[in-house]
């Protein structure tokens, strides 16, 4: 498949990490943690500022998990329509030409799915397939991309859409002064992003544009062994807990850099070949034990870091921002390969290969 564009949204309400310390500290902890705590295991994330679903001041009002969620479904549809509306627009497309919706979100919960809410609300066609990724968390992003490939393989005429939606400070708990929901109110932003995607046949009909637009070549997922306790929710009635092991980047250490020389060589590549990746900002110790896995400088997950600077960890979100970034800002050598790689509750990675298409004479 042929990725015609990405778009990444954010809400207005966008704040600096020294204001959403103070916040949390006072107004969900109400001061039974230190601050000066927090302040160290915020500043250990390396986030500058995030955005967050709706105002700062409002979070502490909130009465729970009823209130949280209805919020989640109200910006939820608001981002993700943008999002999507700005991505079927940059490749010269209006909703009604979508054939597949494939949604990702683990920060809520609504049934009808928010794919179903967006295309109703910005008109796709009745007959529109919809596909909701839950539980997924940060490798959905990632993860979407393959399947929209996996679609779009048996279905080489047709547009198929992925919207991502997180919105990760509605998650945050009250009151809960354990490690994971400190290090996760450090490190958390909120966002949504939108990828646009055309089969073999369509694409070949498709016109060259100024951005470029990246081939998927191959998606491999990888589900470890003895680790669902590593990342998740634990679902009660305050809502959604974040379960977050401390031994992530020794699970990422362990795997990554075999799966992905594994990877690779079924396609006759190696590591060498790759001149480019876009890897989900899972937090600094994560991107230092994938740059330990992969062999590779800071300079090769530069983008991943300064989106994480940025924005935050958006989960499933953030390595569309990271493509989206890449495609715009630092955009690929034609003819070069790339590798999309993320990892989520599971514990379990997704790989995506990707090559920007050759220069056109």
């Amino acid at each position: 498949m042929r990725v015609l564009s990405v778009r990444g949204v954010l809400p207005e309400h966008r704040y600096p990490q020294t204001e959403l310390t103070r916040s949390f500290t006072h107004d969900l902890l109400r001061g039974s943690v230190d601050e000066g705590v927090v302040a160290r295991i915020h500043a250990n994330a390396c986030v500058d500022t995030r955005h967050l679903a709706v105002p700062l001041e409002r979070y502490g009002q909130m009465t729970g998990f009823t209130e949280s969620n209805d919020a989640f479904i109200e910006a939820g549809v608001e981002l993700g329509a943008r999002a999507v509306t700005d991505a079927l627009k940059a490749a010269g497309l209006t909703p009604e030409d979508a054939d597949l919706i494939v949604s990702a979100t683990v920060t809520g919960l609504a049934v009808p799915s928010l794919d179903a809410r967006v295309a109703a609300l910005i008109g796709m066609r009745p007959d529109v397939v919809r596909v909701p990724l839950v539980g997924l968390g940060c490798v959905a992003g990632a993860a979407g991309v393959a399947r929209l490939h996996d679609y779009l393989v048996g279905h080489p005429r047709s547009v198929a859409v992925l919207m991502s939606v997180e919105l990760c400070s509605l998650t945050l708990q009250r009151d809960d002064t354990s490690l994971a929901n400190l290090v996760a109110s450090g490190l958390f932003g909120d966002g949504a992003a939108a990828v646009v995607a055309v089969g073999a046949e369509r694409a070949r009909d498709h016109h060259a544009h100024s951005v470029v637009q990246p081939d998927v070549l191959a998606a491999r997922s990888r589900l470890y062994p003895d680790s669902e306790r590593t990342m998740g929710w634990d679902v009660g009635s305050t809502g959604l807990k974040i379960v977050l092991d401390s031994n992530v980047p020794t699970l990422v250490e362990r795997y990554v850099g075999e799966d992905v020389r594994g990877f690779l060589a079924d396609h006759g590549l190696t590591q060498r070949d790759v001149e480019w990746y876009v890897a989900h900002p899972g937090g600094p110790k994560v991107l230092e034990a994938m740059q330990e896995a992969l062999g590779l400088e800071r300079e090769a997950l530069q983008v991943t870091w300064d989106s994480l600077a940025r924005i935050g960890n958006l989960s499933s979100a953030s390595v569309l921002h990271v493509l989206a970034d890449t495609l715009t800002d630092r955009p690929p050598r034609p003819g070069s390969y790339g590798l999309m790689l993320a990892m989520g509750p599971g514990f379990c990675s997704e790989l995506v290969l990707l090559r920007a298409p050759e220069a056109t004479r």
